[in-house]
């Protein structure tokens, strides 16, 4: 299961532009996975978008994620949910849904991350990476060396999100992220498809050259 570039959407970033464009510009660049992420609309708003984005991903064969919402995720027939850590508790998540729902967790730390996993996580988020504008409440960086930290802790795919760009995803895959998660990096691009398929060349190479470490 590749996470390899895995874009969260954010319509507020560019005026008129929906969650569903993200979408299909997002996937026609080569995405992995597409989160909807969305703490202002109305749960049918939401899950409005929500089914919109599952047709786009099955038609790419891409992942759909759903932030926070794990109500809307099991409605539109999302592949799974992210949680952060003041959401609903995991173990309390794992018990609403099926075996094959994935559930993604952010994690600040190694022990946030083992437990992650120990709880049935099927990936972790380390948030942020470096500092980051979309998200304010984030907080400050933490740095790849904690990317390097918890991979060497867990088995589970790592995921490094907050402030990644072209100029420093060299650094965020070296440290051993399985893949990076963007937001600015392609919403507020003239060209969303270009950029993604910017973003997943990248991925690519340094991966490939991360065999050589």
């Amino acid at each position: 299961m590749a996470y390899d570039l895995y874009v969260v959407t954010d319509e507020k970033l560019r005026p008129g532009l929906t969650h569903k464009k993200i979408a299909i510009e997002s996937v026609s660049g080569g995405a992995d996975v597409i989160q909807l992420r969305d703490k202002e609309m109305t749960g049918r708003e939401l899950f409005i978008a929500a089914c919109e984005i599952r047709e786009i991903t099955n038609l790419a064969g891409a992942l759909f994620i759903v932030n926070d919402r794990i109500d809307i995720a099991l409605a539109s027939g999302a592949d799974g949910v992210h949680l952060g850590q003041d959401d609903l508790p995991l173990l309390e998540a794992r018990q609403l849904t099926p075996d094959d729902f994935l559930i993604g967790i952010s994690v600040g730390s190694v022990t946030e991350a083992v437990n992650a996993e120990a709880g049935g996580a099927d990936y972790v988020a380390v948030s942020p990476v470096f500092g980051t504008g979309t998200k304010p409440d984030a907080g400050r960086g933490r740095g790849t060396a904690l990317i390097t930290a918890i991979k060497q802790n867990i088995s589970i795919p790592v995921i490094g999100i907050g402030g990644i760009q072209k100029e420093n995803i060299r650094e965020v895959l070296l440290s051993g992220a399985d893949g990076i998660a963007v937001i600015s990096a392609i919403v507020r691009s003239d060209n969303m498809v270009k950029a993604a398929q910017e973003l997943k060349s990248l991925i690519r190479h340094y991966k490939q050259i991360r065999r050589y470490y």
